[in-house]
Parts: structure tokens; sequence; C-alpha cells
């Protein structure tokens, strides 16, 4: 419906504007009946819908309507389903609108800079590519469905520890390559309608107050079109919020916020015409909200748990599978161990605590799958709620485990130790689990162990076992996925959305996280995840983009259909893949970008893009890529833009980061050409790299002694030793050692000389 938002507001008093401007409640905003201005409803859920009861506590922390628990995005990311994610988001649609939510908070795209991090499972990936691509699938699938999404938490928050009050030092060029670049995808190509400011500061200004961030980047610069929304309790100083680009305080502040907001119009140090646009932002979505609500909306509820099924088998990843271990045969003795198993890990804790609509019991969909030719017996192992062991558990465990024919282990992370709120200090599982595992290993030669984990952990046992399936916090439906993959019903597609390190210390943050006091230093710059395990040639546990699966793939027939391009091109990139195996499978293609040669540092290699292919035995499909100036761009601090060099880029397409089968090269010419400006202190080889410029800054090297360097001999300096001497020594360096051969004067004109050369 079209309405006048500038008439609405102009009868609006200014009261009315400031109270637009906070919540009603913990979870609506206000509305103003005398205009017709209706409240809707905001609630937690990126993997689910979170709506508390009206009878619950006003938090909403301990009871909520039954909603479908979908995997976290953690696992989310680690189909590389672009589709799939939209499906997710078309359900969590349906499931708000049931429930009368007009927006639901999510999907977290921030980045996964250290392991640690307690939120990690909410989260989709270390790269800010494949964020930003799950994230907007993830907007559009709710939004297709009339309910709004909010894009969190904008921006740098990477840690729970201190995230109220930490200030985020981060260089400009590893902000706009990772950290903004996860959200700016999510916000181009999906346009949520609102936007949560995170509660850190970042390079000194509260997110909440930072306009830079709020208004210059997100509104003017990437066009968003919606409003941004602090986090819950976010809001440092509320006048200064609202002009920086914070259109909503969550949740209400029983008046507090909107009186400040009123003494600032007041006096002058907020305009009104800055709080009319925050209010007609906030209109639009609210009214859009209204327009898309569907009466009487409902799902299907056991649709929607075999959605939740499907999606957790794409999630899942397998990795590790010696001597094809898995599948298992469903005939024999099958011994199932860990307190896991009866109480599954499913879902993070937190603010996205999901109460399902069901969940599956995982011994029994195992039986069911497994069939009556296989007998399954089950020994706890562990408690999960201690780290100590018992020894009778242990005993038990290894009695069955050495009277069967395959052992597998249900291990991870209890809740206690990864959530929203805190962080972990280390990478292990309970000690208590590992003493299990090694337990069967030493009596049973055939172990499968499944985790459940919201992010990576060191795995010191591994070579104690065959096979290793990640299942990440599979959703209510995770017990069924589970069933589905070991017993070869269905074939392992996920691919890691993050490295596992070997080690906690391997991790490039791991000097610097958390940080001291309230400062966290982004030292490791735009070295994050894999850029840095492949840059430093340094072995990851598994790499990013890894996942095995029960069948095998061929790739073939790289082609590009430009090698010659203006950066102002686009490119096609094809190849072939083939499943040669005798199961049918889905691969995930992996295209990473290199720059051969840059002036400036850049990582090993780049994901650029990636598609998910299904494949029947023997079929061969073709997987297409465009690449544009992006794709082999870097953030030029001093131009503030994307900037391209010319020269050569390798394309590179392989199974994961460590795992590159083919490779092109493309010659790109950059339509930029950066003027350089030479001054006393420009080195000579600076003047060398252009070609036009060496006459210029060989008359003044021929007055020194260095000569040329290609004539320099003898007296024990090889031309190579002198010519690395010139190469770094200031222009000013060869007067100083011409014995007054070269005079400042002389100096002063050739300067002069080679600047405007430089412009030819």
């Amino acid at each position: 419906m079209k309405r006048d938002l500038k008439g609405i507001i102009a009868e609006m008093t200014l009261e009315e504007k400031a109270g637009l401007c906070s919540g009603l409640d913990f979870w609506n905003t206000k509305g103003i009946e005398r205009l017709g201005i209706p409240s809707i409803m905001m609630t937690d859920g990126p993997h689910g819908l979170r709506k508390q009861r009206a009878s619950a506590d006003h938090l909403g922390l301990f009871d909520s309507v039954p909603a479908t628990c979908f995997p976290s995005a953690a696992g989310l990311a680690t189909s590389w389903d672009r589709d799939l994610l939209r499906k997710v988001g078309v359900a969590l649609g349906e499931e708000c609108q049931a429930e009368e939510v007009g927006v639901l908070l999510g999907p977290g795209a921030n980045i996964k800079r250290s392991p640690l991090c307690g939120r990690n499972f909410e989260y989709f990936s270390e790269d800010p590519y494949l964020s930003s691509q799950m994230a907007a699938e993830h907007i559009q699938g709710v939004q297709s469905q009339g309910v709004g999404t909010s894009l969190k938490h904008f921006a740098a928050n990477n840690q729970e520890h201190r995230r109220m009050s930490t200030n985020a030092v981060v260089d400009e060029r590893t902000l706009r390559e990772i950290y903004l670049a996860s959200f700016e995808g999510a916000v181009k190509q999906g346009q949520p309608w609102t936007v949560m400011c995170a509660y850190n500061k970042l390079n000194g200004e509260f997110c909440a107050e930072n306009e830079r961030l709020l208004t210059d980047i997100l509104k003017e610069e990437w066009g968003h079109e919606g409003f941004v929304v602090s986090d819950w309790g976010a809001v440092n100083e509320r006048a200064d919020g609202l002009k920086a680009g914070l259109e909503l305080e969550m949740p209400s502040s029983a008046g507090t916020g909107d009186q400040k907001i009123i003494d600032a119009v007041r006096s002058g140090r907020l305009s009104e015409e800055n709080l009319n646009v925050a209010v007609e932002r906030l209109l639009r979505v609210i009214f859009k909200a209204v327009d898309y609500k569907k009466l009487d909306a409902t799902y299907d509820v056991e649709e929607h748990h075999r959605l939740a099924r499907e999606v957790a088998r794409e999630s899942m990843v397998l990795l590790k599978n010696e001597n094809n271990i898995l599948p298992l045969a469903k005939e024999g003795r099958i011994a199932v161990v860990g307190a896991l198993a009866k109480q599954p890990r499913y879902q993070g804790g937190g603010s996205s605590h999901i109460k399902p609509t069901k969940l599956d019991d995982i011994i029994e969909e195992l039986t069911k799958s497994a069939g009556s030719q296989a007998t399954i017996t089950y020994a706890k192992g562990y408690d999960l709620d201690s780290d100590a062991s018992d020894s009778a558990q242990i005993e038990e465990a290894a009695r069955i485990a050495g009277g069967s024919d395959v052992v597998v282990i249900f291990a991870g992370l209890p809740e206690r130790y990864e959530s929203e709120g805190f962080d972990r200090t280390h990478l292990r599982i309970p000690d208590n689990q590992i003493k299990v595992i090694e337990a069967v290993g030493a009596v049973q030669s055939r172990v499968v162990v499944v985790l459940s984990n919201g992010a990576p952990i060191e795995m010191s046992w591994l070579s104690s076992v065959n096979g290793v399936l990640e299942a990440y916090l599979g959703g209510q439906a995770m017990g069924g996925a589970i069933a589905d993959l070991l017993f070869g019903d269905a074939n392992p597609c996920g691919k890691l959305a993050e490295t596992f390190p070997v080690q906690l210390s391997d991790n490039p943050s791991y000097l610097f996280f958390p940080g001291d006091g309230d400062t966290v230093t982004y030292n490791e710059g735009i070295y994050v995840g894999y850029r840095y395990y492949d840059t430093k040639k340094l072995r990851p546990l598994f790499p990013f983009g890894h996942g095995l699966s029960y069948t095998s793939f061929e790739y073939s027939d790289l082609t590009v259909n430009q090698t010659h391009i203006k950066d102002s091109d686009e490119i096609i990139v094809s190849v072939k893949v083939k499943n040669c195996g005798t199961l049918a499978g889905k691969e995930i293609v992996q295209l990473y970008v290199r720059d051969v040669a840059s002036r400036v540092s850049r990582p090993d290699k780049e994901l650029k893009g990636f598609g998910k292919v299904s494949l029947e035995p023997g079929e061969e499909k073709q997987v297409t890529f465009t690449l544009d100036k992006r794709t082999f761009a870097y953030y030029h601090v001093g131009l503030q833009d994307w900037v391209v060099e010319t020269g050569d880029f390798e394309v590179l397409v392989g199974k994961s980061s460590a795992d590159i089968v083919l490779k092109e090269t493309v010659h790109v010419i950059s339509s930029l050409v950066i003027q350089p400006t030479f001054t006393r202190n420009s080195t000579v080889g600076d003047v060398l790299e252009h070609p036009q410029l060496v006459p210029v800054i060989m008359e003044l090297v021929k007055h020194s002694p260095f000569s040329s360097p290609a004539d320099v001999e003898g007296d024990g300096l090889s031309s190579e030793m002198m010519a690395a001497f010139l190469k770094y020594l200031p222009i000013r360096g060869l007067a100083a050692f011409s014995g007054g051969a070269l005079t400042e004067d002389m100096l002063d004109k050739v300067i002069l000389n080679l600047n405007k050369k430089s412009l030819v």
C-alpha cells in the first residue's frame, strides 16, 4: 500500500518521533494509534524462531513457542549450497508469519577470526565471500515471505570476551577486505530490512555511534534502504547514536533514550531533519511488515522437520574415512558409545536457543536405519556435566567395543564449553571423552567418531580412529541425518567453511586474542583462516574447503573465455566435473585467485567462487563462474577504493584450499594508473620500477661512486650486492656519497624532472 510517509511524519509531535526510535518493550516496536502506525515484533532466531510465550519471563530466555530448529550457521555454511540456504530462509519466514513476527534477528555474518569465539556456531565462515553468499541467500529466503531480517552484528564482533566494552582496532584494508566484506555482499544482494549494530567499539567508537560505519559505508556507499537497530543494550549515548545512523534502540529504555533525543533536538545538538530521516526509515519497514502480513498463516511441521533433516545431511562433513570404514554395513554388531548419543547437542547456547517442534532420538534413528540384520548396543562412556572420568563407564565402553564389529563414538563439546557470553580458552574436548576414545581404540580397530560442536577442536586422538564425521550442531533432525550418512542412505557432501588447526597456537590470531583489557588489536591483518595457513605453508589438521565423499570426482577442461582483459571486463570460467565412482554424490567446486606478483602483501589465494553440483555415477557436468574486477582487486587505503594491479593472476580450481587440481593464468590490465610522487627520500629502486624514468635516475647514479649497478665489479663487492644496496638507497643518498659531485640544487632539479616525466 502506498503511503505518504513524509505527510505522516509532519503530523507527528517531537515526542512521538523520538518515541518511535525505541522499543515498546523487550521485543516490540512502539505504535502510534492516532496516526495508524502499528507495533511490530522482532525476535531472535538465525536458525529457528525463538519467540517467547506471553506468560514467559520478559527476556524470553526460558520459554518460547515450539519452532523448527535447523542446523546453526556453522553447519549451514558447510553445505556451500545457495539454494538450500534460501529454502531454510523460506521456512523460517513461514514460521514467523504463523507467529506474527515482523523481523527475525539474523543471520550473523561476523568472521570467525579465532576458533575460540563462543558464538562461532552462529556465524558462517572465516571467509568473507562464502559468508556473504550464505547470508544473502538466508536473507532473501526469509524476506520472500514478507518477513524482515536483521543482519548482525555490524561490525568486528569477533569475540564474546568483554564484548560490550571491547575496542576492536582494525586497519582499514583488513576491515574492508575481511570484516566489512562479509556484510557488504549480504547487504547489496540481500537488502535486509534491518542491520543490527554490534556492542563493541570499532577503532575507538562504539558501533552504535559510528557514523562512518552506519551512515557513510552502510547507507551511502552500500545503499542500505532499511534501518539500523541496536543489539539489545548496545546503546551508549542515544542522541549520538541517532545522529550517527542508529534508528532504533532495543529494548525499551523506559523513556530515557527518547528524552535524550528530545533534549538534543531542542538544544540544537541534533537537527529535527536528522530525526525525520530516521523515522522515515523506521516507518518504511514497519508498514512493509504490516502490508506483507499473512492472515491465519500456518506451516507444515512435519515438512519442515523433513527439510531440517535434508539440511543437516547436506551440512555434515566427512573429515576422515580410512579404509572406507563408512558407510557401515547394515548387519552385525554395532556399538554406540557416548552420552551425546542420548543427550544430543543439536544447537548453540544463548539467545538463539530454540524450543524444537520435535527432536530425533539418535539411537532410535540408528536402529531404524541399520535394520533387522544389525544389533546395536550402547554404553554411556562419560558424563556431560563433568570432565572427570569414570573408570566403570570407560570399562563398560571398552567391553562392548571389544565384542562388536564396529564402534560409533559420539563426542564433542558440551554446552558448558561453548555458548554466547564467553569464549573458549582451548580447543580440546573434555578429557573424559578423550580417554573413552583412546580406550575404545585400544581394543577395537574399527572406530568412527561423530562430532557435535560449534567450532573447531583439536584431535590428539585422531590416529586412534578410522572415521570422523563432523555433524556440527545439526538441529532437531540431526539424529536422522547422522543415520542416513553412517549407513549410506545419503552421501556426505559438506565441506569445511573454516580451518581446523592442529593446535590452538597455529591460529593467526593466537598472540592477539582476546586482547589486553578492552583493547584487541587485529595484528594478523588480512591473514585470517586459510589466507594465513596457505601463505605461511602451515599444514592444518583439516584445511578450509575439505570434505570427503563415498564416491570420487575428477575435474577437467578448465577454460577461460579471455586470458587478456581489462579490469572492467568480466570473464567466464568453466570446468568439467565427473563422478567417477559407483554412488550418486554432490561435489563443491571451489575457485580461488592468486595475484602472481603484487606490490602489496596479498594472501597465497582467496576464494572468489564456488558451485555445488549433483552427479549420478559416470555423469559429467560443467560448472561456470563469472569473475569481475572485485575478483582481482585489493583495497587501496590511500585511494579508498578497490584497485587491480596490472599483471598476471592465476585462476585456481580445486576441492579445498589445499587441494588445487587445475589452474589457468589471466593477464589483467588496470584501468587505474597511479602516478608516483618522488621525494628526496624515495629510493633508487622506486624510480627504477618505471622504465621511462631509468635514464633520469642513471644521470644521478653516474655522478656517484656506484656508477651503474651493472658495471660494479671487484673490490669484493658483486654487482648483485651493489644493485641491492642501490635499490633501497634514498635518492638523497646519491648526493651524500658523491663527494660534492652532486649538489643539492642538482638533486632538486632531478626530482622535479622525475615527477614531470612520471606524468607522461
